[in-house]
């Protein structure tokens, strides 16, 4: 059996995306890379730890990226998993569609 890599297995990216804060982190990552933790959470309502730990979960689903500037730590966000995700999607209603006109030829 093949092994896998994290971006064959879309489950950490839905599971990252499930909760709507890391959903606007991510949307803030994407309008503007090189936020830091504090910057997030000046703009969300959460706290700084709440952030960090939101950033962690991102980091564990390869949705971002964090890189030591000085005292600061940036956040970017790292599309690639998106794909992986977004082809799942893909293929699941692929498909669906497949069933639905199936049964639509058969009524």
């Amino acid at each position: 059996m093949a092994a896998t890599s994290q971006h064959d297995d879309p489950g950490p990216v839905f599971a990252a995306l499930a909760d709507p804060t890391r959903r606007e982190v991510v949307r803030m990552l994407a309008a503007q890379p090189g936020l830091t933790a504090s910057a997030l959470a000046g703009e969300l309502p959460v706290s700084r730890q709440a952030i960090a730990k939101h950033l962690a979960q991102l980091r564990d689903a390869g949705l971002a990226e964090a890189e030591v500037s000085g005292r600061e730590t940036r956040y970017r966000l790292t599309p690639e998993p998106l794909a992986g995700a977004m082809a799942w999607m893909v293929a699941a209603g692929g498909q669906w569609d497949a069933r639905l006109e199936r049964l639509k030829r058969q009524l």
